[in-house]
């Protein structure tokens, strides 16, 4: 395609909405993005009255939400970085209203294959059978193929896309002892609570703490269980909020059977992920650090062994605004049209 993308955003007021909104004013490969906006903000014309900081950037209208606007627009493309409960609806009216219309979606409202696991696990309605059966799993590096004709893709979680990627290739070599249960520890920075006030994501609560929640609770549970191949008896899964503003770091204790060589372990990660330009695999020995992936798009992934062979530690790490949200929905949509995936994102 030569012709630049018509996009369209739905919701850019929250941290994953201006990541996208700050990587979509320098995509190579589109028009100036068209920002809908909810009631709140009727009177804004302009995306840098929200957000000074993008003065200078371009062009960033806004425009009053409705699905008639956003359906009639020219858009070819719709990002919607809205709560989940409004995709639920947001979602099959547009494709009604418009069926050219091709859409990603940040909220968990699309990301299952069942709409009664959608219904317990997030307690909101379950989403219409009818468009969840036409959702693509937004994670490139397990389903780039199904994106190329996709209409609607639900874009995943910041937790799962770290524990699937750091999980997959290991899984699917059959090298992990499920038998012994696996702990995915994971850590995430406060945006990863999103923008709505709450006591526990204010600074007093947050600085100089370090805490655990939703043991065993946590709705990202599902999705690492339909995408990373393993069973849910098999592993657990444990969140924590850090001090920061943003990243996620997950760390991955398992044992493998039978016993496998550092060098093993690495070239099965570099052959998984070979055509997949934004997992970075470190050598052996070499961890992540939240520090070396914070605004950009890459999951980086390193691991140690212990001398028998048998213990793995895997440590998976990324920006939860970035391949964990906005960046992540930027590179589906780079695959949908057949730009590189890396467009606007390096």
């Amino acid at each position: 395609m030569t012709d630049p993308l018509r996009v369209a955003v739905v919701g850019a007021t929250g941290y994953a909405g201006f990541e996208l909104a700050r990587l979509l004013l320098r995509h190579p490969r589109i028009e100036k993005p068209v920002f809908y906006l909810r009631e709140g903000h009727a009177g804004v014309r302009c995306l840098t009255e929200l957000y000074p900081q993008l003065r200078g950037w371009g062009e960033a209208p806004c425009k009053p939400l409705s699905v008639e606007a956003v359906a009639s627009s020219g858009a070819q493309v719709v990002f919607l970085s809205t709560p989940h409960e409004a995709s639920l609806e947001l979602v099959p009216a547009l494709l009604a209203a418009n069926p050219a219309l091709r859409i990603v979606d940040l909220s968990g409202a699309y990301r299952f294959r069942s709409p009664e696991t959608f219904a317990h696990w997030y307690k909101l309605a379950a989403p219409d059978s009818a468009t969840l059966a036409e959702a693509v799993y937004g994670l490139p590096e397990l389903y780039a193929d199904a994106l190329p004709a996709a209409r609607l893709v639900a874009n995943p979680g910041c937790y799962p896309t770290s524990v699937i990627l750091g999980l997959r290739p290991l899984v699917q070599a059959g090298w992990i002892n499920t038998a012994r249960g696996i702990v995915c520890d994971c850590k995430s920075g406060v945006s990863g609570a999103g923008k709505e006030p709450k006591r526990e994501t204010h600074f007093v609560e947050v600085n100089e703490n370090f805490r655990a929640y939703g043991l065993f609770t946590h709705r990202h549970t599902p999705e690492i269980t339909e995408h990373s191949g393993l069973a849910p008896e098999s592993f657990i899964f444990t969140t924590h909020l850090l001090p920061v503003e943003r990243g996620i770091l997950s760390t991955l204790y398992m044992w493998l059977n039978p016993a496998r060589r550092a060098d093993e372990i690495e070239a099965l990660y570099r052959k998984s992920f070979a055509a997949r330009p934004m997992v970075r695999v470190l050598p052996h020995g070499r961890l992540p650090e939240l520090q070396h992936v914070t605004h950009t798009n890459f999951c980086d992934i390193g691991f140690a062994l212990d001398p028998a062979g048998e213990r793995l530690v895997v440590v998976s790490c990324l920006d939860n605004l970035g391949k964990g949200a906005a960046g992540q929905a930027v590179q589906n949509m780079n695959r949908m049209w057949g730009y590189p995936e890396t467009a606007g994102l390096l």
